[in-house]
């Protein structure tokens, strides 16, 4: 690497071909900091298999688009040197011609005057889709005077704004949250793929189509849908097709030099192999669907032959990365391997006194300037904690390029690299070297997905709602209803027997959900009182629980318990040892817990999170916190196969440190848990890592000051009670994977103990989601695809009866795959026995229920297969797809549904938000939109979960939060009034217009947002935000702002109802009730006879109002008078 850009630092132009992705990507890294001046290109491979029946990712696409194109314009290269870095792949498939990107790229700016209509024909043109709402790479979007567009390559979409044809601005926006940012000058906008479904480019494919396989391929799937002009999944492996010819990479860049890496020769060989095996496979006959035909090309016409690839490679350098017998064709980069640095039996401080042996000798010898590459800044600040003692405070400084280093200094940089190197004039020491096997990562940005996540799960009409006053009904769309003269927005309720209910958008603030198990539910009757008995009694029981809590809370911060602290540095150096970036959740739940152990009282802190989020990391540290404390740690895991996995991750990360760690479970050996069981008891065994065989009786603990209980609601009642005893004063964390929204959490602040880790890894591959018809060929291609990297496959049932069928099915794809079935209705030793035999890697694939929708991690399990997906809910799903992708490897999950079967709306809605989310990461927040009930139930106890269902889950968490607060308080436990809401009927327009906001989910989820916001704070944040997306307030929506922000002020003064016309007003009061009387009776006899008092107890006041846009500001002035009386 420091010879490549040694070589770039002369101006050179160089195309370096890697082994892999990885590769590529960490010598850009690499670049980066040591020829930070260096143009920078990169053109990675498709990331699917030769002949496969996916596509590309789009981003990805789009980057080898903008990469293509800028080759084809000249504007690569610059006099400070170029790079074009890409993979062994990448070079050995053919690419569009450069003519295909400079006769389709346009530049636009601002003063043009191209038009937003003849703009979207342009997009229309080039690949790009049409949507309501950017999200994805290759989307636009028109409204009004506003064009969204996500171009290839770009790290973030883009918003034209047009006055008539004139283009005013460009500004970059964020894809989550829809909000404008910086200013462009200028973009350019190339096609969005690497082919284009136009007239001639159809044409052409139909004519080679039919000529490669004769004419009846015409009736293929893929065939018509090239006719149609619709995009079909996989079609870029008949790239040739859609051009008069192909070209390769190294056309776009003849007089560059080609460079290989020292693997590259080896990948080259396995991927020729690779295209020839899965030719040979797509030419086998098909499985039990004949409809779903591949025909693949020759090999030739996609891929070089390879001795095209051998002529084409001739000429290239080959950069080796240490010393070599020097050759014609490669280049010695002068490097040698590092220092060794030993870490067996040493602790911590240990492996740190000899890295400043190691300086202090370089400095005495060489006078090398050693530098120390990290992964992330808090590497480096732990780092140099550790090196200040040794060294001297500050000896080791930072730098951000290796021209600041100087000789005979300690420098600190952030470099990914797999492990340290010298040359003559350099010394480099890695992360890795210094503190084990993993490397941290470092930090990516997260998108926010919150925004989008409240958007997407907007009202399906069909969905079940909860009205504060009326119960249960089901939402049946929005209606348009013209009341009190002007048309309103209504969203349309259906209750028992049929009554409807037309709710005004302003008021949507009185609905909530009931959940996702509610599909069952029994709808209210309107107008009956047995919804509001039902609420009352449901309050008494949940003021009751939260006393109960209440009460708990204040015994546990009497308990009292030894404080616990870990030694700074050691600790500091196990919390390196974590391979990834700790997500801030994460980074909140570690020091809630590790407040806990130093407080001095018994703390019972529950840590919430799905798997492979880093509940595991949390219960390490305050291990790790507890027996460097001199106490002993029992984790309790609820299976053999969890306490396996437990003690594994235990066993590696405490290696170098006198800890001793123990496991005892079934599958232990009697000898080997008899000297466990001896070792608890003499204290020898500082952690004890076990199943319920831990909390037998029979075993005593030396000095147990922390207990970790591992999914705790699957354990048994004896087992729960064994776990109450041994609570008292230690410390107690439990760790879950129910999903818990932060909603309930918030609710329950104060009186339970609990941290939500919400965010999955930063650095975790997202798991490529695949939605459409069960495919025996395109399953058979998955299952195969992931037994040839050796890993294996989940495949998921909705009901045990579906097991057999699907299991006769994987047998005719794949007769030599081992198949493993498993169920809850399974005894649990034998249900033990199959989980641990498939993490052995005793069977290729596990067919089950939704039994692996929580507990197990295996990170060789990257292939999820649901079948019936449409029968799970949209919590479920992710769950389920969460059990994929906890390694290094790309995971995918294939949600398939039954191809005879029409898919509801809200099924399909749901598998549209799972391949979404695929991209935005916002993940385990979607418990707040589609909460399970088992979630509460999980938390608070059974009885609860009975209690949300007669109510919702929304209204539950307002309840426990009220009666959370009034108890904390010590209020009295009295009648809690049923939520209200103002009535307004002013004569006004109140509606988000369609033409305005076209999308109806993100119409919704607006109402709601507005519905519910704070006026002082929010109105003017939420309406910069409308301007923005969707461009000026027409007048319904500036009414609706200022409805709402009316009713706010109505409830404050307690006014139930007001009407508004042009000759005047009425006020009613709820309960013909005004706080303080007597100042009102003042304030209307100093009216004037512009007040009066009606005999129904409406206040009347005369004021002429022939405009309707001026109702809402002059009932706002009276209102903030009547208010002014009550202070």
């Amino acid at each position: 690497m420091l010879a490549l850009s040694g070589w770039l630092g002369s101006g050179a132009r160089l195309v370096y071909v890697a082994r892999d992705d990885a590769r590529m990507m960490a010598m850009r890294d690499g670049l980066s900091r040591l020829a930070p001046q260096v143009e920078t290109h990169l053109f990675p491979a498709w990331d699917c298999l030769p002949f496969d029946r996916l596509s590309p990712q789009g981003a990805l696409v789009g980057q080898r688009v903008e990469t293509l194109a800028r080759l084809a314009e000249g504007g690569a290269g610059s006099d400070a040197g170029a790079v074009l870095l890409t993979t062994v792949n990448a070079v050995l498939q053919r690419v569009p011609p450069q003519s295909y990107f400079s006769e389709r790229s346009l530049v636009v700016a601002a003063g043009d005057s191209t038009g937003p209509a003849r703009l979207c024909d342009f997009l229309v043109g080039q690949g790009y889709l049409r949507t309501d709402t950017v999200r994805e790479t290759g989307e636009f979007a028109l409204r009004g005077g506003i064009l969204d567009i996500y171009p290839p390559g770009r790290g973030a979409p883009v918003r034209l704004d047009f006055f008539g044809d004139e283009l005013e601005t460009i500004r970059d926006f964020d894809a989550a949250t829809q909000l404008s940012g910086g200013l462009q000058d200028r973009l350019v906008l190339r096609p969005v793929a690497e082919f284009q479904l136009d007239e001639a480019s159809i044409e052409r494919f139909r004519t080679g189509y039919r000529a490669a396989f004769g004419a009846m391929a015409s009736r293929d799937a893929l065939y018509d849908s090239v006719t149609a002009g619709r995009m079909h999944p996989g079609m870029e492996h008949w790239l040739p097709l859609f051009h008069e010819e192909l070209a390769l990479l190294t056309d776009y860049c003849a007089d560059w030099q080609l460079v290989l890496d020292h693997e590259a020769d080896a990948a080259i060989a396995a991927r020729f192999a690779q295209i020839q095996d899965f030719h040979g496979a797509r030419q086998e006959p098909g499985d039990d669907d004949p409809d779903m035909a591949y025909r693949p090309l020759a090999t030739d016409r996609l891929y070089p032959a390879e001795a095209e690839a051998e002529a084409l490679l001739a000429n290239a350098v080959r950069m080796m990365p240490f010393a070599a017998p020097p050759g014609d064709e490669e280049r010695d980069a002068g490097g040698r391997a590092g220092q060794v640095i030993s870490r067996a039996g040493g602790s911590g401080s240990s492996v740190i006194e000899e890295v400043a042996e190691i300086i202090a000798a370089e400095r005495k010898s060489a006078n090398r300037p050693l530098l120390i590459a990290v992964a992330g800044e808090g590497a480096a600040v732990r780092i140099a904690e550790l090196l200040d003692p040794h060294l001297g405070a500050g000896a080791a400084k930072p730098v951000t390029g290796i021209d600041q280093i100087r000789p005979g200094g300690v420098f600190i940089m952030e470099w990914l690299l797999e492990s340290g190197f010298q040359t003559d004039s350099l010394l480099v020491i890695t992360e890795t070297d210094i503190f084990g096997q993993h490397l941290s990562r470092p930090r990516a940005r997260r998108g926010r997905g919150e925004d989008f996540l409240r958007e997407v799960s907007a009202l399906e009409e069909g969905d079940l709602v909860v009205h504060a006053e009326h119960g249960i009904g089901r939402y049946e769309g929005l209606v348009i209803i013209n009341s009190s003269g002007g048309p309103h927005d209504c969203l349309q309720l259906v209750y028992s027997g049929g009554d409807k209910l037309y709710l005004p958008v302003e008021n949507i603030e009185m609905l909530s959900r009931y959940g996702s198990a509610g599909t069952d539910a029994q709808l209210d009757k309107l107008g009956g009182a047995a919804w509001q008995a039902r609420v009352a009694r449901v309050k008494g029981r949940v003021r009751d629980m939260a006393d109960q809590l209440i009460k708990i809370a204040a015994q546990r911060q009497t308990a009292r318990a030894e404080p616990l602290n870990a030694p700074t540095g050691s600790f500091a150096e196990f919390c390196d040892r974590f391979g990834f970036a700790e997500t801030e959740d994460q980074l909140g739940a570690i020091e809630d817990v590790i407040g806990d152990l130093a407080s001095g009282r018994a703390t019972d802190r529950l840590i919430c999170g799905d798997v492979g989020f880093g509940k595991t990391e949390v219960a390490l540290r305050a291990a790790f916190v507890a027996a460097m404390s001199g106490y002993q740690v029992a984790l309790v895991a609820p299976t053999t196969l969890l306490a396996r996995q437990h003690g594994r991750v235990f066993t590696e990360r405490f290696a170098g440190f006198p800890i001793t760690i123990g496991v005892l479970s079934r599958m232990t050996q009697p000898a080997a848990a008899k000297e466990v069981r001896a070792g608890i008891a003499s204290g020898d065994v500082q952690i004890a890592v076990g199943t319920h065989a831990l909390l037998a009786k029979s075993i005593e603990f030396n000095n147990l000051g922390l207990l970790i209980v591992d999914e705790e609601q699957h354990f048994g009642v004896s087992q729960k009670e064994r776990l109450k005893e041994l609570r008292g004063d230690i410390h107690v964390l439990t760790l879950s994977a129910t999903p818990i929204p932060r909603t309930l959490q918030m609710a329950l602040s104060g009186v339970r103990e609990m941290s939500l880790i919400a965010t999955p890894p930063v650095d975790r591959l997202a798991v490529r989601t695949f939605v459409g018809p069960w495919d025996g060929v395109v399953l058979r291609e998955a299952i195969k695809r992931e037994m040839f990297r050796g890993g294996q496959v989940f495949c998921v049932c909705p009901r045990i009866d579906d097991l057999q069928r699907v299991y006769d099915r994987l047998t005719v794809l794949v007769p030599d795959a081992r198949i493993l079935s498993a169920h809850g209705r399974m005894p649990a030793a034998e249900l033990d026995d199959v989980m641990t035999r498939f993490a052995d890697g005793e069977a290729d694939i596990l067919l089950s229920t939704n039994i692996v929708e929580s507990g197990i991690d295996i990170p060789s399990a990257n292939t999820m297969i649901i079948h019936r997906s449409d029968m799970f809910g949209l919590s479920q799903l992710y769950q389920l797809r969460g059990r994929v992708g906890r390694g290094r490897q790309r995971a995918y999950a294939y949600l398939t549904s039954d191809p005879n079967r029409m898919l509801t709306p809200q099924a399909r809605r749901r598998l549209e938000v799972m391949q979404t989310l695929d991209t935005l990461g916002a993940g385990f927040s979607l418990a707040s939109y589609d909460m399970d009930i088992r979630g509460a139930g999980n938390l608070l106890g059974d009885e609860q979960s009975g209690h949300v269902r007669e109510v919702g889950v929304e209204l539950y968490q307002e309840m426990l939060r009220q009666a959370v607060e009034a108890a904390r308080s010590g209020e009295k436990s009295e009648e809690t009034e049923v939520d209200w809401t103002p009535q307004l009927n002013l004569g006004l327009e109140v509606r988000i217009p369609e033409e305005y906001v076209a999308d109806l989910t993100v119409r919704l989820s607006l109402y709601r947002r507005i519905a519910n916001m704070d006026v002082a704070a929010e109105a003017d944040s939420l309406v910069a935000e409308l301007v923005d997306r969707f461009g000026p307030l027409p007048e319904p929506v500036r009414n609706l702002f200022a409805v709402i922000e009316l009713k706010q002020l109505c409830r404050r003064a307690n006014i139930e109802k007001v009407d508004a016309g042009p000759k005047g007003l009425s006020i009613a009061f709820r309960g013909n009730d005004f706080a303080k009387p007597d100042q009102l009776v003042a304030w209307i006899a100093g009216k004037g006879g512009q007040v009066r008092l009606g005999a129904d107890h409406r206040m009347v006041i005369q004021q002429p109002m022939p405009r309707a846009e001026d109702r809402p500001q002059v009932c706002k002035e009276i209102v903030q008078e009547l208010l002014a009386l009550l202070v």
